[in-house]
């Protein structure tokens, strides 16, 4: 580089030539590559297809979930309270004669209230009192639930709310209606790839939203009993399970 004559130059324009020749040399020995920057994102000649499958699967329930428990009333609240502890001693044994495990039965409730008598124009009378004590069970064994339930009743339980029935390996179950439903997904794409004249490349991504458990279906009407002591009847039928899937695919040519 030929640089100017300097004689000619005043003091300050010496300073800026000075600085101008220093960048100009740095700017010639820069590499070449470290001039250009590096592309913020490749672009892809694919297309993005966005498909929702939806599939089910059946399970006989397995598990069964019932609240028993025993109402009482007396006089005064300390009687009440001690004929529905009688009732109550009673109904546990024999849950636990049943095979209920002891981690299958929970106490849900014990409550004491007052009765009161009402009349016009007089405050509220109380004429006695109740008690209730209420224990939640899960039955395992869904055959034995209606002799569980006649025992129950025989002992001196009062009170029997349900049974309601699940299903006890849900996780077994929704795996297989998550592999039935990427396959749908998975159809549902090669269906739209063919019809563009296109190819499925990949799976991008996967988002799984809310399942569902329906309530129990009956399979059939429960035969006619011929015993006379013969037990309730109870029939869990079926639950059946699902999943939703939204599959994000690739399509290329």
């Amino acid at each position: 580089m030929r640089l100017p004559n300097t004689r000619s130059i005043p003091s300050h324009g010496l300073r800026a030539l000075a600085l101008a020749t220093a960048l100009a040399l740095g700017a010639a020995a820069m590499p070449t590559h470290a001039q250009s920057l590096p592309a913020a994102a490749m672009s892809t000649d694919g297309t993005l297809l966005s498909v929702s499958a939806q599939a089910e699967t059946t399970r006989v329930p397995d598990i069964a979930h019932l609240s028993t428990g025993v109402v009482t009333q007396a006089a005064d609240a300390n009687a009440a309270m001690r004929a529905n502890a009688e009732q109550m001693t009673r109904v546990v044994k024999a849950i636990r004669d049943a095979g209920i495990a002891e981690r299958d039965i929970r106490t849900s409730g014990v409550n004491l209230s007052p009765q009161y008598r009402y009349a016009d124009n007089q405050p509220p009378a109380i004429t006695g009192y109740e008690a209730r004590n209420t224990v939640d069970i899960t039955v395992r064994e869904i055959g034995e639930l209606g002799e569980i339930m006649d025992a129950l009743v025989a002992v001196g339980a009062n009170q029997i709310h349900g049974p309601t029935f699940e299903v006890d390996d849900t996780e077994g179950a929704y795996d297989e209606a998550r592999r039935a439903a990427i396959e749908k997904a998975r159809a549902r794409a090669a269906m739209y790839a063919q019809t563009l004249g296109m190819q499925v490349r990949r799976i991008v991504s996967i988002s799984e939203g809310n399942g569902g458990f329906g309530p129990p279906v009956p399979m059939m009407a429960m035969a006619r009993m011929e015993k006379a002591d013969a037990s309730t009847p109870v029939s869990p039928g079926e639950s059946t399970l699902s999943v939703n899937l939204d599959v994000v695919f690739e399509l290329g040519r």
